[in-house]
């Protein structure tokens, strides 16, 4: 912060308006960029889904590598400084695939901002610096509200726009990470305080040092198999979305951005409402694996429905699934000392990312392979129902790792 500003004392209100602004900008893309990718192999939606698929991998693999990097640094010059590298990323990003005249240049866009996204994994470590223990899963329920919201508007938005032009949404994209740089240099405090400070580790730093990192914490390390299933599973649900319901329904932009936004809104509601009573009653390893529970039935009816009305019966029904993030964000920030919130959170924002490399490729490959013209048979859903086996494995995993941890001496 500028040195002739005051001193703010940073709060969850703070980074939940970087978490809104940053959400809002990525969602608009989401109607609109497998769009973009299609028209540019031709129009053929099969061709299409394939190469949006390797588009997605290569930004999560270069968020894999820059996301232990980024959270480690941040657990050396605090949490500020890196959330303005991500939006700085981000912003260039946006600029350049509204001018992309090919897809080298959406290749390039993304490999930037992939390198640089940190803003989620900072945003845990920020709510990590400035929340008590017992308080966590509220605010890390608050920061799910914060990614819901975004989810309302962004894709609203950006079905809106894209119906103008397919490359408005990109320019407003870049105007909302623009405005939150310039929001993060002005207004947002630093969370971290100088004595929870650490020397950066290049071991820690690297993506490879940063898993073995894991193993001074057993249950953080044992949580991380089910949580980069669980992110693969949403990866290929969230690849496949726009290109199933355009499919299955013959859903237009804006109808598709409809349902994100019902989706965003429904998030928001569970997680800033719900996620603190159900924690408060159930405690976080059962809030956890109920959420995981919801979001296998979930994926299971999306590929099954049959009708476009019922994906919004299975939203409102699926949403509730969302209690599993903060719960297991709140379990986890419990196991790790607060000089190490970031390198943590960078890793599991890592995993993420991994997770982000196959789940894109497995999930529209499988929706490219299941209509191809060839095929006697279509099963556009095969790619949700493939999702829902991971969350099961996911959930035996989850519930694992919670029995051992419970079985040990002093826990």
């Amino acid at each position: 912060m500028p040195a002739n500003q005051p001193v703010r004392r940073p709060a969850v209100g703070f980074i939940f308006v970087t978490m809104v602004l940053s959400v809002l900008g990525f969602g608009l893309l989401i109607p609109v960029l497998p769009d973009l990718v299609t028209q540019f192999q031709g129009g053929r939606v099969d061709a299409g889904s394939h190469a949006y698929g390797i588009l997605v991998g290569v930004y999560a693999l270069l968020q894999f590598i820059g996301s232990p990097l980024l959270g480690t640094l941040s657990d050396r010059v605090g949490r500020r400084k890196i959330i303005l590298i991500a939006l700085a990323g981000a912003s260039i990003d946006y600029v350049i695939m509204a001018n992309a005249p090919d897809m080298t240049w959406l290749f390039i866009g993304r490999m930037i901002s992939g390198f640089t996204a940190g803003v989620m994994a900072t945003a845990n470590a920020y709510v990590a610096d400035v929340t008590p223990p017992e308080k966590r899963a509220q605010s890390y329920g608050l920061l799910g509200a914060a990614f819901g919201i975004g989810f309302v508007f962004g894709p609203l938005l950006g079905g809106v726009l894209g119906s103008i032009n397919l490359r408005l949404p990109f320019w407003f994209a870049a105007g909302c990470a623009a405005l939150n740089w310039v929001y993060g240099y002005f207004v947002l405090p630093e969370s971290l305080k100088p004595e929870n400070r650490r020397p950066f580790d290049w071991r820690r730093a690297n993506p490879v040092g940063a898993l073995k990192a894991l193993k001074r914490f057993p249950a953080v390390r044992g949580l991380a198999d089910a949580y980069f299933i669980l992110m693969l599973a949403q990866m290929m649900l969230f690849s496949t979305w726009v290109l199933y319901m355009g499919y299955r329904f013959h859903w237009s932009t804006i109808q598709v951005g409809v349902s994100l936004g019902v989706s965003g809104i429904m998030l928001g509601i569970v997680q800033a409402m719900l996620v603190k009573r159900i924690v408060a009653r159930l405690g976080d390893e059962k809030t956890a694996i109920l959420g995981f529970c919801i979001s296998v039935l979930s994926y299971i009816a999306y590929g099954a429905a049959t009708q476009g009305w019922m994906i919004y019966v299975i939203i409102v029904f699926g949403s509730f699934g969302g209690i599993a993030g903060p719960a297991l964000q709140s379990y986890l920030s419990k196991q790790v000392p607060a000089n190490e919130q970031g390198g943590v959170q960078g890793i599991f924002s890592g995993l993420s990312s991994l997770a982000g490399i196959p789940g894109p490729l497995i999930g529209t490959w499988s929706f490219g392979w299941a209509i191809a013209r060839e095929r006697h048979w279509h099963l556009p859903g095969l790619s949700f129902f493939e999702a829902s086996l991971l969350i099961a494995f996911a959930l035996f995993l989850a519930m694992r790792t919670f029995r051992k941890a419970r079985l040990e001496p002093g826990s």
